[in-house]
C-alpha cells in the first residue's frame, strides 16, 4: 500500500487516529500500537515518535506491515503474554482492541509497561444498552452517513469480535478504577476514547 492509497482510506477506526496522535506526550520517544493490525496507526506514530513497536496475533496482518515498513518493530504475538519491559513506553494506543481482551488484564498490562510520566490512548468499542445508549446509536447512525457521503468506507481484513462482551457502562466504571484520572469520553461513531496520564515523570 504506497501514501496516496492510504489517503484515501477511511472507516471509523481510521477516523479516530488523530486523536491517538493527538495525545502523543511531549518528549516521547517510544510508543507501542497494540493491536497494530498492518500498521497503519504505527506509521503515522513513526512520523512523530523516534521508536514505535506494533504487536498483533494475526500472522497476515503483521507480514503485510512489515512489508510496508521497516522501520518500525512488528512483533506477531499475544500482547497480554510477550516480554516487554516494565515501563518501557511513553505511549501505549489501541484501537478497536481492548474488547478482543480480557479488559481488566489488559488495562494492568498496558498500566504496566506505561513509564511515568507516559500516556495511554485507547479508542474502543462496547455494547450498547438501551435505552440509555439510544441517543448516542441514532447520532452514530446519522454522522456514519453524512461521511458516507464523500467517503468509501474501507474494511481491512482484520479478525472481528461482535458484540463487545463489556457496556460502555461497564467500560467507563473499569477505566476509572484501574485508571484515576482517565479522560473517557463517548465518540460519535460507536466508540469510546480513553486517555490517562501515568503519575509521575519521565526520565
Amino acid at each position: 500500500m504506497d501514501a496516496v492509497s492510504a489517503q484515501w482510506r477511511w472507516n471509523h477506526n481510521l477516523h479516530y487516529h488523530p486523536l491517538i496522535l493527538g495525545a502523543v506526550p511531549q518528549g516521547c520517544r517510544r510508543s507501542l500500537d497494540v493491536g497494530c493490525g498492518e500498521g497503519m496507526l504505527a506509521r503515522e506514530l513513526r512520523q512523530v515518535v523516534p521508536y514505535v513497536t506494533g504487536i498483533d496475533r494475526d500472522a497476515a496482518s503483521i507480514e503485510l506491515a512489515r512489508r510496508q515498513d521497516e522501520d518500525i518493530e512488528f512483533i506477531l504475538g499475544d500482547f497480554l503474554t510477550h516480554p516487554f519491559e516494565a515501563a518501557s513506553f511513553d505511549l501505549i494506543a489501541s484501537i478497536a482492541v481492548l474488547h478482543h481482551m480480557d479488559a481488566t488484564v489488559a488495562l494492568e498490562r498496558m498500566r504496566h509497561l506505561l513509564a511515568p510520566g507516559g500516556t495511554l490512548a485507547i479508542v474502543g468499542l462496547a455494547r450498547n444498552r438501551y435505552p440509555a445508549d439510544l441517543p448516542f446509536a441514532v447520532a452514530g447512525a446519522v454522522g456514519h452517513r453524512i461521511h458516507r457521503l464523500s467517503k468509501p468506507c474501507w474494511e481491512d481484513s482484520a479478525p472481528r469480535l461482535w458484540p463487545p462482551p463489556d457496556s460502555f457502562a461497564q467500560t467507563r466504571r473499569l477505566a476509572r478504577r484501574l485508571l484515576p484520572g482517565v479522560r473517557y469520553r463517548r465518540l460519535l461513531l460507536f466508540r469510546y476514547s480513553l486517555v490517562w496520564t501515568k503519575p509521575g515523570y519521565a526520565c
